[in-house]
Formats: structure tokens, sequence, C-alpha cells
């Protein structure tokens, strides 16, 4: 008579999955939880206790963890000898293994105590995955509730159809381990304030297949951190055509910069980098003061909001001749959702996205180079105290745009330079190889608008010749990190010009 080991946390179709078994004659065996469940379905269930003749003990930490078990999953039963010893010690193998595991996951993200923490670390369960996954010649193993109905399936079908999916469960469940695994330790990396210890771990579930990469001859699927609630990778997209890669990349630039703002704030963002940024009286006026920045580059661009997006905002949004590929908020009201809904064109294919803010703690980045990984800590504004380093201060107004201006070029690709006054950004400078160019085009596209606005640079100017472009062009003040051997030059050029100086002591390259 065959055998199925069930023991579940999630027991989403548990019962039919055990009547499946049932009715192809199998023996079911089950833990605790899995068996009571089964049992007030009508099912006739061996509870592991009379299996291993040993009692559930220290608090369930041990119940699966016996040679009973783990004999009859890792058993080969091609090997004699292996056949011999089970026949000497009187274990019948098992046949199928359908395992789920503890709830670590959730427990970490409500922010649950240590203690019950480390109690929500399952032992018995990894192990006798790992077991049956190793036998998988034997053991068809399944950990995830989705695939209760391949598995009958399987069941009947033939020996090559089998065998083939004996591999695919295999694997699955191997990398359903790694990800369990990977998260306990970044859990412990945090509690420890170890971020880049000497090894890392990460694991990921697929969330999204997308139609293509950044290109459309690469594939790409988007991949959910196990403990993310907020940010672009976790929204909820409510409405729209799927997303894409360069789509979801250009919503978490936008996002992130976003939340950096005030709220109501919008940002624009086109390839990786802002385009448009603004606070303005409501949320619409800010679309507006940000699409005014460059209306070139906002058409098919990723909006974002500091807030909730309402009905008059979506109608700026959707106003003849306007495109974007996404809006991401923290809510659409019924009023917004409806101006999208109702428009044709366009406005029925825009994906409008529902984020939450991430709580701040420690945090890391990844991004992976041709053999390997780079990791860093996430680089957040560690701004103590901005330093006057000219003759002349900033005045109140000047401070005010410094501050905006600076919030916003750390979301910029170096080398970065922005443009504006306290309420929107007016012209942007990125990813130039040179930083006098990245000034040049920054001025450029403010125009007139330079005129006693404010200039934001990532890091420092290397010799004045920034400086001497940026007062010719009427920048009234410079915010910028410091740290330049040509530092004193730069003052004395910036002083001699009129225009104020800042030091921030903190650099913001992103490349």
């Amino acid at each position: 008579m065959p055998r199925a080991l069930l023991s579940v946390t999630d027991k989403t179709g548990l019962v039919d999955l055990a009547r499946g078994l049932a009715a192809r004659d199998y023996e079911i065996v089950a833990t605790g939880g899995t068996a009571r469940m089964l049992q007030e379905a009508g099912l006739t269930i061996t509870e592991v206790a009379a299996v291993t003749e040993f009692p559930e003990m220290l608090g369930g930490r041990v119940k699966t963890l016996h040679p009973r078990i783990h004999a009859g999953l890792l058993a080969d039963r091609s090997d004699p000898d292996h056949a011999r010893q089970l026949e000497e010690a009187r274990i019948a193998p098992f046949d199928v293994l359908c395992v789920n595991l503890y709830a670590f996951e959730a427990t970490a993200r409500r922010g649950a105590e240590f203690p019950e923490i480390v109690e929500s670390i399952d032992i018995g369960g990894p192990a006798m995955i790992r077991a049956a996954a190793k036998n998988s010649g034997n053991v068809f193993v399944v950990v995830d509730p989705g695939d209760y109905d391949f598995l009958l399936q399987t069941l009947d079908a033939a020996p090559e159809a089998a065998q083939e999916a004996r591999l695919r469960l295999m694997a699955k469940a191997f990398r359903h381990t790694a990800v369990y695994d990977a998260t306990i330790s970044r859990v412990l990396a945090e509690r420890t304030g170890e971020p880049l210890a000497e090894a890392i771990a990460w694991g990921g579930r697929r969330t999204l297949s997308l139609r293509y990469g950044e290109n459309p001859h690469q594939a790409a699927a988007l991949y959910l951190d196990p403990l993310a609630e907020a940010g672009v990778g976790a929204a909820t997209q409510i409405w729209g055509k799927e997303l894409g890669y360069n789509n979801l990349l250009d919503a978490d630039a936008a996002w992130e910069l976003v939340l950096d703002l005030p709220p109501d704030a919008c940002a624009i963002v086109k390839h990786g980098n802002p385009c448009g940024a603004a606070i303005g009286n409501t949320p619409a006026d800010s679309y507006r003061l940000a699409k005014a920045a460059d209306p070139v580059s906002a058409f098919g661009g990723i909006a974002a909001f500091h807030g909730a997006v309402d009905g008059p905002t979506a109608e700026a949004m959707a106003e003849k001749g306007n495109f974007l590929e996404v809006v991401v908020a923290e809510r659409f009201d019924e009023d917004a959702r409806e101006v999208f809904q109702s428009r044709t064109g366009w406005g029925q294919d825009v994906r409008l996205l529902e984020a939450r803010k991430a709580v701040p703690g420690p945090d890391v980045t990844y991004r992976s180079i041709r053999g390997g990984m780079l990791v860093q800590t996430r680089d957040t504004d560690q701004i103590l105290e901005w330093i006057v380093a000219g003759a002349r201060a900033p005045t109140e107004t000047e401070m005010r745009a410094l501050r905006f201006q600076w919030a916003i070029v750390r979301h910029v690709k170096s080398n970065a330079i922005v443009v504006g006054d306290a309420f929107r950004m007016l012209g942007v400078g990125a990813g130039q190889m040179n930083r006098v160019q990245s000034v040049r085009l920054a001025l450029d596209q403010a125009g007139e608008g330079a005129r006693g606005a404010v200039l934001a640079s990532d890091a420092f100017f290397p010799f004045p010749d920034s400086v001497e472009v940026a007062a010719e062009a009427g920048i009234a003040a410079i915010v910028q990190p410091g740290g330049s051997k040509k530092d004193a030059e730069v003052v004395e050029v910036a002083d001699r010009l009129g225009v104020a100086m800042v030091f921030t002591g903190t650099r913001h390259f992103r490349h």
C-alpha cells in the first residue's frame, strides 16, 4: 500500500488532496493539526506518533525527527541493502511527501519579539523536504498547494512523465528551503547588525513573468522579497495593462524620490532619472509644476505622488496630449479611478500602482556584475549640520530651495546636478562624464528660471569652472558635499561672484 506523509502549515487544498490520495489507495500519515483537520473531514489518518511509536515532545519541536520517518523518506528502493535494512527495522517507505513550513516570514514581517521569531523557525519541515527531494527517484515531494492537482495527475501518468515530474518537484523543493533559510539568515543579520556579513543569502519568489527585459530579446521576471511589505516590488496594481521591466525600474526610481519630498509632492521619472519634481498647493498643482520642467521628457514617463491621487489630479494627468506609462501613489480614490477607466486610449492602459512607504530601518541594495553581486547599505541623507562655507549665508528662501533640491539630487545619476527653487526642479544634468557638462545641461533646461534659483551637486566640484558657469546663469546659491582639494578655490570664486555656498559633508553618487 503506497504511503503519503502530510504536514502543512498552509492548509489550502489539503482536504481535496487527501481525498485524492485516499481514492488512489494511499495510506495517509499526518502530523498534529494536519491530522486533526483531515480526521474532522472524515478521512482515515495514521498519526505520526503511531508510526514513530514516540509522542511529540518539546512543545512540538520534535515529532518527525525520527528514523521511522527519515528512513522511510530516504531509502533508495533500487538498492538491495536499503531494502534489507528497512525490512529488518520494520520501516515502511513513503511515496509522497507534502510539507510547507512554519510561517517565519509572516512572523518576522509583523515585528514579533525575538523569542517568537525563533520559535517560528521550522526544523523538521526542511529536514523532511530535503530528505524526500534528495530521494526524488522514489518520493514525490510537494511544497506548494498549487501543485496538488499536478501531483494527483502525475500519480496517474506514465512512468516517463512521472520521472520528469519528480525532477521538477525536486528542484522546486530545494528552491523552497533555500528561500526559507535565506530569509532567516537576513532577519538574523539585521538583528545582529551585520548586513554585510562574511556570507550573504537572498531569496525571492516570482510574482510577475514580464513580457521581456530591457529589450525584447531578453527574458525577465519580478521576484518579491519575502520580507517586503512596502515599495514598488510589493505594490498592488489596480488598473492598466501588464507591467514591463523598464516600467518597474522607473516606477521604483520615482517612488523612492517622491517619498523624500513633502506630502502631496509629485516626481516624474524617465529612463531612471527625474525629469520633473515639485510640491504645489494640491497634488494636481504638483503634477503640473513637475511636468512643466521638461514636458517633452515627461511624455511617456512615470509619475509618483507622496500621498493619494484624487479626481482633479487624475484629470491633470489625463489632459489631451499627455501620456504616462505608470502612476504610483499610496492610494487612488474612486474619482481618480473613474477618470482613468473612462478614458479611451492611454487612460485604459496606464498602470496604476498603490504602494506603501518603507519603514525606516536597516536596508541594503543589490546589483549584479558578471561573476558576483555588489551589496551596500541604502543611501540615506545623513546630514547632521549644513555648513555655510562662503562669505554669504543663504537667505531663508534660498535655504528652503537648497534643501528641496538636495532631496532630489541624490536620486539623479552621477554626475548629478539639479537646479530649482523651493517648490520645483527646473533643470537636471545627469550621467555626464564631467561635472561642468552636467551643470550646463541643467542650466540650459532651466533657462531664464535659473536666475535667482539654486543648484545642488551630488559631489564636490573639482574645479571652480562649474561655479563660474552657474553664476553667469544667475544661480544664487549652491549646495554640495565639499571635500575637494580645491574647496578653498571654489569657495573663493563663489564669494567673488556673490553665490552662497553650503557644504553638507555627504556625497550621493548614484551609478
